[in-house]
């Protein structure tokens, strides 16, 4: 016997069930934010209006980390059940990666205060990284293949990067970018034999986007250290990967909108930023106009579920 259904429906306490499937959104708008300023800067315009868009999205991050802060308050625990859900996982590391670029948002305005932040959020995230070892080896072998979303909790690292280099911790840049590079370079290897073998699920197809994001930040990171030769090499594979997703477009959208098309967010961004800091000015404008349009509609649509109460249900969320 199953037990009635209650009637009325039971509402959730405030903040019990933030779904973090709406962050990676906000990573994106992040790094939208961090591209125009970075264009406004190449191209000679005033950063006023990046960098009040960062201001907006920055109050959202905030927002977004004290809603899940009281979650985590009500019951810790609920953090590893979330990290059980691929949606989850994703949610989870994009929050955190957030802050190391809510410090790259900073450094133009209060580098201490940024260099407080980018270290906070680099122990957060090798903590976060030791959290996901865990749940990765207790889970049963069918959840522990490589995905995609591996690239955001052990590679995401070297979003802290982008803002060491700028606040003079060279040393520090260079060893997260020497430090991350083979890991990417083995999930890549790794999620390219998984690929060839079988098909992904359409539903989980958005997040092949990650892929992206690593190879555009190494981009980064390396032109800002000077060292050309791999910056190059980095976004010429950069140029690859975005090469198949717009080829595989409508195969890793068949599905319809969804939540994980935040996946799609950060690494556009973060490619526009890749060309910006090597010099390609022209081809990143004409990469930041689909951009502008397409990352703020998904980041509308991914809060607009979350206000509604559909994003926890469609994503798995877990209840404190």
């Amino acid at each position: 016997m199953y037990p009635a259904p209650e009637f009325p429906p039971r509402r959730p306490k405030l903040f019990a069930r933030v779904p973090p499937a709406a962050f990676p959104a906000v990573m994106g708008l992040f790094g939208l934010g961090l591209a125009l300023r970075r264009a406004a800067e190449a191209l000679q315009f005033t950063p006023a209006l990046p960098d009040l868009f960062l201001g907006g999205v920055s109050l959202l991050w905030v927002f977004c980390l004290v809603a899940y802060g009281a979650k985590l308050a009500r019951r810790p625990s609920v953090l590893l059940e979330d990290l059980r859900v691929l949606p989850g996982r994703a949610g989870i590391n994009a929050l955190n990666l957030s802050g190391m670029l809510f410090a790259a948002t900073l450094v133009p305005f209060s580098p201490d205060a940024a260099r407080v932040i980018l270290f906070a959020f680099l122990a957060l995230h090798a903590a976060l990284a030791l959290v996901m070892i865990r749940v990765l080896l207790a889970a049963p072998p069918e959840a522990r293949e490589v995905t995609p979303v591996w690239h955001l909790s052990f590679v995401g690292f070297i979003i802290g990067a982008v803002s060491a280099v700028p606040l003079g911790l060279t040393e520090l840049a260079t060893w997260i970018l020497y430090g991350t590079i083979p890991v990417a370079l083995g999930i890549y290897a790794a999620s390219l034999v998984q690929l060839v073998r079988r098909v992904p699920p359409a539903p989980l197809r958005p997040l092949l986007a990650i892929h992206l994001a690593p190879a555009s930040l190494f981009t980064i990171v390396a032109a800002s250290l000077g060292l050309g030769q791999i910056a190059l090499g980095f976004l010429v594979l950069a140029g690859v990967i975005v090469t198949a997703l717009i080829f595989a477009a409508q195969w890793m959208t068949v599905s319809g909108f969804s939540p994980l098309w935040g996946a799609f967010t950060f690494p556009m961004a973060a490619f526009c930023s890749a060309m910006l800091a090597l010099g390609f000015d022209i081809t990143a404008t004409f990469a930041l106009i689909p951009a502008v349009g397409f990352i703020p509609f998904v980041a509308f649509r991914v809060m607009q579920a979350w206000a509604k109460g559909a994003l926890a249900a469609k994503t798995n969320a877990a209840e404190a």
